[in-house]
């Protein structure tokens, strides 16, 4: 059941983000507009689109974040692979979505500090290049040396 919900999610979002969706989508406004006079501008007429616009809406909500999600999930498997497969990265990093807010700005922190030492390097008309040392702090800090 969850990998047919899936499926029609992804395709459903890759038909509604293309191009022939949105002339559609388009089309059926102007119809709705011109037939405006036909129907007085009642308050009916102005109910339907309201309507079926809002469950449209409501419905691609969760579709659309289902296939972001799937999206963000590769995304992230793909770059938990380059750090696992990299001699120097940490690979304490690989689940670091799972940190706290705090925790990731004490990494940022570190990593901050070692591209301001990058720019003042090549400032000063040396090389960035290489692998700086990145020490992680028994406080769950991460700490730049060279």
């Amino acid at each position: 059941m969850r990998e047919m919900f899936t499926a029609f999610a992804n395709k459903t979002a890759q038909i509604v983000g293309s191009y022939l969706s949105f002339i559609f989508a388009l089309l059926i406004v102007i119809v709705w507009g011109v037939t405006g006079p036909v129907f007085h501008f009642s308050d009916t007429w102005q109910l339907v689109i309201n309507t079926a616009t809002t469950i449209v809406t409501f419905l691609m909500v969760f579709l659309i974040q289902n296939s972001q999600n799937r999206d963000s999930e590769a995304i992230q498997l793909k770059l938990d692979e380059i750090i696992r497969s990299t001699k120097s990265a940490h690979n304490a990093l690989l689940d670091i979505e799972e940190l706290s807010e705090s925790e990731l700005d004490q990494i940022k922190v570190g990593y901050e500090r070692l591209a301001k030492d990058a720019l003042a390097e090549v400032r000063a008309g040396k090389s960035d290049l290489g692998c700086p040392e990145v020490e992680k702090e028994t406080e769950g800090r991460m700490k730049t040396h060279k």
